[in-house]
């Protein structure tokens, strides 16, 4: 059994995250445990690390399988690009898509489930959708251009993967399952299909952006963070979960920062020390329930919804936007340096955001309103009744 953890001393990471994986690390079956520089405390496991183990944990891969990042370059120009325009046709991207969902789900021959009208939705919490723009590119070869924007889109499978995690745990509570046995058959079934689900769900999140806006794109890399695979070590199947970590034997990887920094596009070197693994961005600094009270003594709400290269940040729900700031995250410069120091990666470039969309604006104000509404309604009846009697 070894726990490695790979950052170095000038990367903060709590000590309630160490603690997890050294308590992971002990659970039966496990047989390595792996911190990267994004290492934060998760419910029971830790985010930003990689497990490898004998045994199915459903647990550590957590209700949103497959969750993970696209990129997708655009027909966009890049010069002098009109972002309240952007910022508002984006807008109302977390209500269900209009289009025609049954021909899209045919066209790629996936099997129906009940949480289809999700899809095309990014979810709450951290997840996002962006507009970006090419800040520096440092290797050319891999064809990436500043003269066009990019689209990259962070999410998960959203109800169907809390469904799957939550009836395993029903029946067979919080314990691991053999590859063999009818539960880790049924697990991997189900993980299969919402891993599948949630590409899905990118893909057609990345569709509705390019049509809002009425542009055309490449897709460019898709990476699951949330996931569990076959392995092999030392000739005996085992199984590689990874929360919150990219892998880094797929292809081209982003990595995002918060909303108010650099994301990284990287070229993975694979590695048996990192199992294989990334961190799949800058992994948080300060908790949710810390977030507005730290903040609110800096920053004003309106100034809140910018970033320092003039970008907009598109959401609607008061305590989220405080709550995704950037402030929360840890500096992605450090977490990536961390990477390229141990031979993990080679940068090849970074984007910075132009606009970035969360929950849609004005919902929050129309309940308010109908709230307002409803009370003053109600005290003209009172009014009215007294008067007649």
């Amino acid at each position: 059994m070894t726990v490695n953890i790979i950052a170095s001393p000038t990367t903060w990471i709590e000590g309630e995250a160490v603690r997890q994986l050294e308590a992971v690390a002990k659970w039966n079956g496990m047989l390595k445990c792996v911190g990267l520089p994004d290492l934060h405390p998760g419910k029971g496991s830790p985010i930003g690390a990689a497990f490898l183990s004998t045994i199915i944990f459903p647990t550590i891969v957590g209700s949103d399988i497959g969750c993970g990042m696209n990129l997708w370059s655009t027909s966009l120009s890049s010069k002098k690009p009109k972002i309240e325009q952007i910022a508002k046709k984006l807008n109302g991207l977390d209500e269900p898509w209009n289009g025609d969902l049954k021909s899209w789900l045919s066209a790629r021959t996936t099997l129906r489930t009940a949480y289809d009208s999700s899809l095309g939705t990014p979810g709450f919490g951290n997840h996002f959708i962006e507009i970006q723009k090419i800040d520096t590119i440092y290797d050319e070869s891999f064809g990436f251009s500043s003269d066009v924007l990019y689209v990259m889109v962070h999410s998960g499978s959203r109800g169907f993967g809390k469904s799957i995690l939550d009836d395993y745990a029903t029946k067979y509570g919080a314990a691991g399952a053999m590859a063999n046995s009818h539960e880790g058959m049924e697990y991997l079934l189900h993980n299969k299909r919402a891993m599948s689900w949630a590409i899905l769900n990118r893909e057609l999140c990345a569709h509705r952006v390019l049509e809002s806006l009425d542009a055309t794109g490449t897709r460019l890399l898709d990476i699951c963070h949330n996931s569990v695979t076959e392995s092999i070590e030392d000739g005996h199947s085992c199984w590689l979960h990874r929360k919150g970590a990219a892998p880094s034997d797929k292809g081209l990887v982003v990595i995002p920062g918060s909303r108010g920094d650099l994301s990284y596009i990287v070229s993975p070197i694979q590695s048996d020390i990192a199992l294989n693994s990334l961190a799949h961005g800058a992994g948080r600094k300060l908790s949710r329930t810390e977030a507005q009270g730290k903040l609110s003594e800096i920053y004003k709400k309106k100034d809140i919804h910018k970033n320092k290269w003039g970008g907009r940040v598109v959401c609607g729900n008061k305590q989220l936007l405080w709550e995704e700031a950037a402030e929360c995250y840890k500096n992605i410069t450090s977490v990536i340096t961390d990477l390229v120091d141990a031979g993990l990666i080679n940068v090849v470039a970074t984007l910075h955001p132009l606009v970035t969309f969360k929950t849609s604006e004005g919902v929050e104000e129309e309940l308010e309103n109908n709230r307002k509404d409803w009370q003053k309604n109600r005290k003209d009846a009172r009014n009215m009744k007294e008067r007649n009697r």
